[in-house]
């Protein structure tokens, strides 16, 4: 099977459409109780954007108790479930169409993204996703929350043998050399370029993924029609 295995956050889904709005109504709750003053860090999670939800209130909230940061966890997930479903979020320009196209061409279509269950379950009920991607896998499911170990669960569960990962941060490039498929760098919100540098290749926009495909598989087509002696 091939295959073509998406992030969400930043590759399919506008996470920047609802972040500053759902941070801002989490970290409300914070300055109510006096364990917070200003506005929500929105520039710190930019640069972190990506990483499991444990990871961001580590880094956000560093001198803060495990429980408070708990609490904090479930307070964020229910204000962005709240605003993908209020309509507040945006898919990138050309998400369905590149989806559709790539089901016509033969291609399995899959998520594999560092959200959590019931907030990637938002999106793909919201915008209909399902329609196209054969399943969304959270780094819930993966013991290691190791994003290379999702897209292996993905590989083995539906024998996928080529195709690619397509996602802006360095965790979906990594995942994907470390499964043997092409690691597709996507040049959007919340891409670094530092960590684009290790990608097969980079796309300014989703709809380049169809010939960026293409080319690959036209290449490999031609390397094995190679003769194995020139003929004098």
């Amino acid at each position: 099977m091939k295959a073509v295995i998406f992030d969400m956050d930043g590759t399919l889904f506008q996470t920047a459409t609802i972040l500053e709005k759902s941070l801002e109504q989490a970290f409300a709750i914070l300055r109510e109780r006096g364990e917070w003053q200003g506005a929500a860090p929105i520039d710190e999670y930019r640069n972190i954007m990506g990483v499991p939800l444990p990871a961001v209130w580590q880094e956000l909230l560093p001198e803060k108790s495990d429980e408070l940061k708990g609490e904090m966890d479930g307070h964020f997930l229910e204000r962005l479930i709240d605003n993908i479903r209020e309509g507040h979020g945006a898919l990138y320009l050309g998400v369905e169409e590149v989806l559709e196209k790539l089901c016509s061409e033969g291609y399995s279509v899959f998520i594999a993204s560092n959200g959590l269950v019931r907030y990637l379950e938002a999106i793909v009920s919201y915008y209909g996703l399902n329609r196209w991607v054969t399943e969304t896998f959270s780094i819930e499911q993966a013991a290691t929350f190791d994003k290379g170990d999702l897209v292996r669960m993905i590989k083995e569960k539906y024998a996928v043998t080529d195709g690619a990962v397509v996602g802006d941060r360095l965790s979906d490039i990594r995942a994907a050399k470390a499964n043997g498929l092409l690691a597709v760098g996507c040049r959007f919100d919340f891409a670094q370029e530092q960590e684009l540098k290790e990608a097969d290749v980079v796309i300014e926009g989703l709809e380049e993924l169809i010939n960026v495909l293409a080319e690959v598989e036209s290449r490999e087509k031609a390397a094995l029609n190679i003769p194995l002696h020139r003929k004098v």
